[in-house]
């Protein structure tokens, strides 16, 4: 029988926590010299060979002690993490899907199960995701074992690879017609009725999210960009007023307010398809991407250094509405904590979400949100020159609840 009818195809997550369950075999071991290389590899029998009496009962907790210990230092470092053990009881599994889970990384299983309980595959899967893994393989002959291929996926933030130039483009909030302004202004070509544009140049553009909420002309801010990165001229990241029409569309009770009223009245007047559109691309947005080597982060409300190329809720989250004090000031908005005072990472950080009334740059960061829904400016950074370039707002739309900050 060709071997090609068991192959199996593993889809790892650059940036995993695996668990290698199952009984040792030679066809275990050569995947694992296949696919795996020898300073990923976590082996329990490596450390058990370090516990002085292997009789003791405590022995099995202190190799699993010893190998978490090994596997937060790679974590740490970003690295893919591999670990080998023939039996691993359900709170060494929980213990490995908790620490995947505080390292922003993906838990995945592989499991090697012996012929005889192949009947209870399903019932492994599902016991696995529920206990938190978010990918489940299992392997239930030989011949699946010896033709399992593994596949490493890029993450989605990681456009390391993509090095510009870039515009990047702070906070829009349905202000279409000093969008169109600032991409002239940045050369770009611009056709307005049919929501395309481009740059002769080869430039790339950035949004930096909340593309919508208090303008005038939300929906053809909306139509302008989806296009620019339908059409692979721009990517944009998630901002927080995105998030919150995302929610809204797929029937979340959401508080209207903040401008979302004024989104969901202009988004009133479009067609069914439309939305549905909407829908879909504002699923497609991440948290922050990486580029140019990893020298660049964008990031709606910024990211510190040690959650950048990561993925999780939390960083989702974070790069949407930054870290708070959980206090109020005296205009009953969050007091946010000030990450990039603290911040000297190697990425150049680009953001906006806290709107200032001109760009801020400092320790390595860059906040380009300046206000224009409330009568600033729409600003742009060009990267890698780091020149500013800015499209003064034509009205006030939006009264802000405090005065932008200096």
């Amino acid at each position: 029988m060709d071997g090609s009818v068991y192959k199996v195809q593993i889809d790892l997550p650059e940036l995993s926590l695996v668990a290698l369950i199952g009984r040792d075999s030679s066809e275990k071991s050569h995947l694992i010299k296949k696919n795996f290389k020898e300073e990923e590899i976590l082996a329990f029998d490596y450390f058990k060979g370090l516990v002085d009496d292997e009789n003791d009962g405590t022995a099995k907790d202190t190799v699993f002690e010893a190998l978490y210990h090994a596997a937060i230092k790679r974590l740490e470092e970003a690295k893919l993490t591999v670990i080998d053990a023939e039996y691993i009881q359900q709170k060494d599994r929980k213990n490995i899907v908790a620490l995947a889970k505080k390292y922003h990384c993906f838990p995945v299983a592989i499991i090697f199960n012996e012929p005889e309980v192949i009947n209870e595959k399903k019932y492994e899967i599902r016991s696995l995701e529920k206990e938190g893994f978010r990918y489940v393989y299992l392997l239930n002959s030989e011949e699946e074992v010896s033709h399992a291929e593994v596949l490493r996926t890029k993450l989605y933030n990681n456009k390391k690879d993509i090095h510009g130039p870039f515009d990047i483009i702070g906070d829009i909030h349905g202000c279409y017609d000093e969008l169109c302004e600032l991409l002239e202004k940045l050369d770009y070509v611009v056709e307005q009725e049919a929501y395309r544009a481009y740059s002769p140049k080869g430039r790339t553009v950035v949004f930096v999210g909340d593309l919508v909420d208090r303008g005038p002309k939300n929906m053809e801010v909306l139509k302008l960009v989806m296009s620019m990165v339908k059409s692979g001229v721009a990517y944009c990241v998630l901002g927080n007023h995105d998030g919150k029409l995302q929610r809204k569309l797929k029937g979340s009770n959401v508080q209207v307010a903040h401008g979302l009223e004024k989104t969901l009245e202009q988004m009133s007047h479009e067609s069914e398809s439309f939305i549905e559109e909407v829908k879909l691309f504002l699923d497609g947005r991440i948290s922050h991407y990486v580029f140019d080597d990893g020298k660049l982060v964008v990031a709606h409300a910024g990211l510190k250094e040690k959650l950048q190329g990561r993925g999780s809720r939390r960083i989702r989250d974070l790069a949407m509405f930054g870290e708070t004090t959980g206090e109020k000031d005296h205009f009953g908005l969050p007091i946010r904590l000030n990450w990039s005072k603290a911040y000297y990472g190697k990425a150049f950080v680009v953001y906006g979400h806290t709107p200032r009334e001109s760009v801020k740059i400092a320790n390595n960061t860059a906040n380009i949100d300046t206000g224009c829904v409330f009568g600033g400016k729409l600003t742009a950074l060009r990267y890698p020159e780091k020149e500013i370039v800015d499209a003064k707002a034509k009205a006030i739309y939006y009264e802000p609840a405090r005065p932008l900050l200096k």
